[in-house]
């Protein structure tokens, strides 16, 4: 079976990125994008490719090269379900906020939308891939919505996880550690299949493409997620027992990571994770263990969601500790909004959570990210606690400039790792602030030998 036409529901980190280097692998193939959100697909198309809605390094150069010969961004949902041979759904599964599993189970309300208006609107059989994160035999529902439409098509349902890592979704794609496809093991069923594995055998090596059924796929997935959250977790727990003890975190990571059996990546301490994926799957998998009366599965995996929340409360606790136990009118200069480096996305990041603390202490924020707008901060805070917009505006204020941000700020806080910051005058930043000044590097990626020999008082986790 040959695909000519693909449709991806959703235009947002997976969806976006993923079509755009299928667009640019496979030019025969025509790919529309499309999402209920106009201003979003608006982006997509600008003239503008710096403007895309999501920064990813390497992005705008694809999408250049792709949109308007066999990548299209639209709002006309139902014309590219309507023409598609193969739907990707790639919407939010956000965590529940109400109703049976809140603050735990994934909320597939978008999914199931999406399932009825490809019901609803296909005349002819479709393979539809499930590409958002899922949870556990997600696909049960989905086919059972599109085969009980009483409309003589046929589905053949497949889970296509990402494992991209934002900042490097791009790379990721390009050079994947595996491909990973989920589906019947029925006749039709491994045609779909096969369909599939030809688009991404345009470019990934055959032994990357591993095929499973469909309830494997979905479920390693949040595996997956759920063992990359616990070695960050893991490692933050042992940065407290550093700071305790004397011990050096960066000596102490590097020391176990070059244990073969152990391995150097996901071992550095922070501030705590964050993102659209780490809780958020984690949560979802211990909603699934809680579901089947797995409570000491479920306890398990809650203690990584446990820990990364006390991280990011004691990172905050040792601002307001150090700064002689009130922050109450003092400056705090956040560098840095985003969850990680190379990226504008803002789920679940860390910095969120330590400017909420410091402003229950009454700190003032003063923030900079080189591509996290105002707007977004606001907004995330906003959403956090519904602190009225007007209080927000008062005690957060957001700058374009690194320097004009930490102009007479008592303390710094580093929240996201951009490699930017290293290069900055720190001996001017330094000549700005209140004395001392201190700086609070939430990351470890600053040069504690060159802040200190400048006057800063440096503080980093687990050392």
């Amino acid at each position: 079976m040959k695909i000519q036409n693909i449709c991806c529901i959703g235009a947002g980190y997976v969806g976006g990125p993923t079509m755009s280097v299928i667009a640019q692998k496979c030019p025969d193939i025509q790919i529309t994008v499309v999402d209920v959100n106009a201003a979003r697909i608006a982006a997509w198309n600008s003239e503008d490719f710096e403007k895309l809605p999501i920064y990813e390094p390497g992005l705008s150069d694809i999408v250049r090269e792709a949109r308007g010969r066999n990548l299209f961004f639209s709002t006309d949902v139902d014309t590219a379900i309507d023409r598609a041979d193969m739907i990707f759904i790639s919407v939010n599964t956000p965590t529940k906020t109400y109703g049976l599993g809140k603050g735990m189970a994934s909320d597939l309300k978008y999914i199931e939308l999406c399932a009825r208006q490809i019901a609803r609107v296909a005349t002819t059989d479709k393979i539809v891939v499930e590409k958002s994160t899922l949870p556990v035999r997600t696909a049960t529902a989905i086919k059972n919505i599109l085969d009980n439409t009483g409309n003589p098509v046929q589905f053949q349902i497949l889970s296509n996880p990402e494992f991209l890592a934002e900042g490097t979704a791009v790379a990721d794609l390009f050079n994947p550690d595996r491909v990973l496809i989920g589906g019947e093991e029925t006749a039709d069923g491994q045609r779909a299949v096969r369909a599939l594995v030809d688009i991404y055998a345009r470019w990934v090596p055959a032994e990357k493409i591993l095929t499973t059924n469909v309830w494997s796929s979905e479920l390693s997935k949040l595996t997956a997620n759920a063992f990359l959250a616990q070695r960050v977790s893991s490692i933050n727990a042992i940065s407290e027992l550093c700071e305790k003890t004397g011990a050096n975190i960066t000596e102490v990571a590097q020391a176990i990571g070059m244990d073969s059996r152990i391995g150097s990546k996901f071992l550095k301490a922070s501030v705590g994770f964050g993102g659209s994926c780490f809780q958020k799957d984690i949560l979802n998998l211990v909603y699934i263990a809680k579901s089947y009366g797995l409570d000491e599965v479920a306890d398990y995996w809650e203690q990584v969601i446990i820990m990364n929340n006390h991280q990011r409360q004691r990172f905050a606790h040792r601002i307001v500790k150090t700064l002689y136990n009130t922050v109450s009118d003092k400056k705090i200069a956040f560098l840095g909004w985003a969850f990680k480096k190379d990226t504008n996305d803002t789920r679940e990041s860390a910095a969120i959570y330590v400017a909420d603390y410091l402003l229950n202490e009454q700190a003032l924020i003063q923030v900079f990210d080189p591509k996290v707008t105002a707007q977004q901060v606001y907004a995330d805070l906003n959403y956090l606690n519904s602190r009225a917009e007007i209080d927000n505006e008062k005690s957060v204020q957001v700058h374009p400039c690194p320097y004009q941000t930490c102009q007479n700020v008592h303390a710094i806080a580093i929240l996201t790792e951009w490699e930017e910051f290293n290069t900055y005058d720190w001996e001017r930043i330094y000549q700005q602030m209140h004395k001392p000044a201190f700086v609070f590097d939430g990351r470890n990626v600053l040069d504690k030998a060159k802040l200190e020999k400048i006057g800063f008082i440096y503080a980093a986790i687990g050392r």
